[in-house]
């Protein structure tokens, strides 16, 4: 008997759209992670091809490695490659059960004395890392680090004797913080969108705010970027945007910023997508092939971002 062919998942995006462009450039570039989360994300692929992509970053320890963050290279479990998987969980739903015992028990292993995770810990020496992220014998704990995990295992109802005192962590470091980066700023919108406090963090959110527009920390005209300060140790370019830190209208940080500031970021972010269907990365460029990697990432970030704010992406 002959097979039947079976039918497409999606309708496939109009051929000049926005999602048809970036489809072209995630087939010739990406990893087949990156493949199949943009299939499940926007094409009505399932989440058990992502999950087998990802088990292959995935070590003995509970903790994932082999570059899955691209600016780390080599092997070892890292904790920010770590919070890179419990981010494609989360995306797929499939971020419970005895996949984040896992995770919380390498989570546990690598914690600072005061419960938090490094950014980076010191197995990653001898393996190839970005400059920017220095290997240091006795590193110190980090919000940038641990606030999207907390945030991420909140959000999914998860329970786990780490998340205590790492919790305890990130309120004490967001409430004191009097300067801040942008990637920073990132990282603690990524814990108060899901802490289990909602006044709590709505207050400390509206504390943050002020500090972002105080001090600059978000561009807020796209046409005179350049006017803008970049921080400390940033690459020529790598400013933020409001959509940076309001990655979907419900986050506490869309509060931040007017509705006329918004969609005229939004424009830029839509209008930045390149002629091969990519969008670009914006932080410093130190080897090629982790570029090449992170294109991808990007790209589904930005094609979610705009969705999520009912941009017309294909």
């Amino acid at each position: 008997m002959a097979e039947t062919a079976a039918a497409p998942s999606a309708p496939p995006p109009a051929a000049s759209s926005p999602l048809s462009r970036a489809e072209r450039f995630v087939w010739l570039t990406a990893r087949v992670l990156e493949q199949r989360l943009f299939a499940h994300q926007f094409l009505g692929g399932g989440a058990d091809p992502a999950e087998t992509a990802l088990d292959a970053y995935r070590n003995e320890d509970g903790g994932y490695g082999h570059a899955l963050e691209p600016d780390l290279r080599g092997p070892v479990s890292q904790p920010l490659h770590t919070a890179h998987a419990l981010r494609v969980l989360d995306l797929i739903g499939r971020c419970d059960g005895a996949r984040t015992e896992r995770v919380c028990r390498y989570l546990t292993s690598v914690s600072t004395a005061d419960g938090a995770l490094p950014a980076v810990h010191p197995g990653q020496r001898g393996y190839p890392a970005a400059p920017f992220v220095p290997v240091v014998d006795d590193p110190p704990s980090d919000l940038l680090a641990t606030g999207p995990v907390v945030g991420l295992l909140h959000r999914n109802a998860v329970w786990h004797a780490w998340l205590f005192r790492a919790t305890d962590f990130c309120w004490q470091r967001i409430e004191s913080l009097e300067t801040s980066h942008p990637y920073e700023v990132e990282a603690a919108v990524a814990f108060l969108d899901s802490a289990p406090n909602r006044p709590r963090a709505r207050a400390a959110a509206e504390r943050l705010g002020r500090l972002v527009r105080d001090r600059r920390l978000a561009v807020l005209d796209p046409a005179r970027a350049e006017s803008w300060p970049l921080a400390p140790g940033y690459a020529p370019g790598e400013h933020h945007f409001p959509y940076d830190f309001a990655r979907t209208p419900g986050s506490l940080a869309r509060a931040w910023f007017t509705d006329e500031e918004i969609a005229r970021c939004l424009d830029h972010l839509a209008g930045r997508q390149q002629e091969d269907g990519g969008w670009p990365v914006t932080w410093r460029q130190w080897a090629a092939v982790p570029t090449l990697e992170a294109r991808p990432m990007v790209t589904i970030e930005a094609l979610r971002t705009l969705r999520a704010y009912g941009r017309a992406i294909g």
